[in-house]
């Protein structure tokens, strides 16, 4: 008797739930029942470029850390913070007392090595006549001969010393190896600086930069793909929007890639290249990175909030007649902006719900109030009104 009454809650346990669930899924909203406010468009159906958006920095083309070639205090200083320079401007002058020293006796080292060498020479002339004439032996011709090699050697050593020792004068005035632009962290006169160790300013040429962003090994594939069919990868046009939202006027082009996928992410690092005439672009600013691909002539769009994922499948409701909601099973294609490409499923008359649908029920009531793209922030472009720098992991 008992598990006859069980058998029996378990059976309306089951009607029970099977009924809410077909409530739920289909089922017209009882008698009565408010409509559901929502707000809705009309699908899209324009040509569309291809567009693919990636968090990317602005990097300098030559970016160098000037450092000094010889140890010793900066006794003058050319430069401010900041400055623009030109290749070749002299930038510190470190103190020169004891590398002007240095020359002075590597010369006189050198000019007592010449005057023994000349010496010997003038002997081994003499021993040359002498020979000839038997007076001497040849093994006092071939010592002397050996002493004038000797000598020679010695005074090319010494020759080498002295230039060394001009090279480390020369380098105490320190110069721009480029056109560019001065960081600010520049040292201040009277500072010890150690040779190939202390950094005295760092410097990068600000025209043209590099915008530096990432693409995953699938991005990597389809960017290919579709740079073949521009014409190769330098042909594909970049576009970069600041982190305030605006565009940045001149377009790019690939410039470089790297030869290898990160190891850690898995991703591959690409640069593009952007002039940059009026120092807009400076490094460390983040960016989006645009690449524009080919057009899709009279592609349908639909926003990317109004798709639904269930079981593999994609949807969105639509406003069907009377005013009631209808789920539509979608084909979608490349992600565009703030939309999806439909490659099947939609009609350019039908009406997508694109905010309310969290309660929405199939065959359910709708207050509708139509919006435009531009009501709702929708581009083609991708929404660059929530720009969130945090998003954005600075290049490598």
């Amino acid at each position: 008797m008992f598990a006859i009454k069980k058998g029996i809650g378990i059976l309306a346990v089951t009607v029970l739930a099977l009924g809410t669930l077909l409530a739920g899924c289909g089922g017209h909203q009882a008698g009565g029942a408010r409509p559901t406010a929502v707000k809705a468009m009309n699908v899209l159906r324009q040509d569309t470029p291809l567009t693919h958006v990636y968090a990317g920095q602005i990097m300098g083309t030559d970016e160098v850390k000037i450092q000094a070639r010889v140890s010793g205090n900066i006794v003058e200083k050319y430069i401010t913070g900041g400055q623009f320079v030109t290749a070749g401007q002299p930038l510190y002058r470190i103190d020169a007392r004891q590398y002007e020293s240095a020359v002075l006796q590597a010369q006189a080292t050198l000019a007592q090595a010449e005057a023994t060498l000349s010496n010997a020479r003038m002997d081994l002339s003499r021993y040359q006549q002498l020979y000839a004439s038997a007076a001497i032996s040849e093994q006092t011709l071939s010592t002397q001969q050996s002493q004038v090699s000797a000598y020679e050697a010695a005074a090319a050593a010494n020759a080498a010393l002295l230039r060394q020792a001009q090279e480390n004068l020369d380098d105490t005035t320190i110069y721009a190896p480029m056109t560019g632009q001065l960081s600010v962290d520049d040292v201040a006169t009277g500072t010890f600086v150690t040779a190939g160790t202390t950094t005295l300013v760092s410097m990068g040429a600000s025209n043209p930069v590099y915008a530096q962003f990432s693409l995953s090994e699938n991005e990597y594939l389809n960017f290919v793909e579709q740079a073949v069919q521009q014409g190769g990868i330098n042909a594909v046009t970049v576009a970069l929007t600041l982190s305030n939202g605006s565009k940045y006027p001149i377009m790019g082009h690939i410039a470089t890639s790297d030869r290898a996928l990160a190891a850690q992410t898995g991703t591959l690092t690409v640069k593009a290249l952007f002039d940059n005439p009026d120092g807009l672009l400076l490094p460390g600013m983040f960016a989006r990175v645009s690449l524009i691909g080919d057009t899709i002539p009279n592609a349908t769009l639909v926003p990317e909030r109004a798709v639904q994922q269930l079981l593999g499948k994609s949807f969105v409701m639509l406003v069907g007649e009377g005013n009631k909601a209808v789920a539509r099973t979608i084909t979608l294609g490349e992600k565009v902006g703030s939309y999806y490409v439909v490659k099947d499923g939609l009609d350019p008359s039908d009406i997508v719900v694109v905010e309310g649908l969290t309660t929405l029920q199939e065959g359910g009531d709708l207050a509708v109030t139509m919006v435009t793209p531009g009501e709702m922030g929708f581009s083609v472009e991708g929404d660059s009104s929530n720009f969130d720098t945090r998003e954005l992991t600075p290049a490598q």
